[in-house]
């Protein structure tokens, strides 16, 4: 894969999407949970995805339950959890794995491009965050710990 635009996920919706669709946007992929030290980072996310609004650039969550069964709810109830408490109005994609033999291939991808703590390729917890540029190629990575607001001044060097 050349750039994040060849990739495909479902959404929370169960609809299909292609990448394609972002194709010329930064984006910033998440991977999410509702049960979480960091789940609050929704509202920060929310914020860019807002803040961001008219320009190219997108905020997208993908689920996932691989750290503490901290995602252990349906579509349903995720979507529902993320509106009610935060207001998601981002895209939000069917819960994924981001480790292992089962990950998602656009993490495989992703975690290929940019290693995490001392050259991990591995997802180390909820709320790892990667940003690409607008022509799909992923510029940063960020841990968990960092607040999406500290991410906006990237986000503004690529829009």
């Amino acid at each position: 894969m050349a750039s994040v635009y060849d990739f495909s996920a479902v959404a929370l919706d169960g609809e299909p999407v292609s990448f394609d669709r972002f194709r010329g946007q930064a984006l910033l992929i998440v991977n999410t949970a509702s049960k979480c030290g960091f789940t609050g980072q929704y509202a920060g996310l929310e914020t860019l995805h807002r803040q961001f609004a008219d320009q190219p650039f997108e905020v997208l969550g993908f689920p996932c339950n691989q750290f503490g069964n901290q995602e252990p709810g349906l579509a349903d109830e995720i979507a529902t959890f993320c509106s009610t408490n935060y207001e998601v109005s981002f895209p939000l994609f069917d819960k994924v794995e981001v480790n292992g033999p089962n990950r998602h291939p656009l993490y495989a991808w992703l975690t290929s491009q940019k290693r995490g703590f001392l050259g991990s390729k591995a997802i180390r917890w909820n709320f790892t965050k990667f940003l690409t540029d607008r022509e799909g190629r992923v510029v940063a990575r960020y841990s968990p710990q960092t607040e999406p607001s500290a991410i906006q001044a990237d986000i503004e060097k690529l829009i």
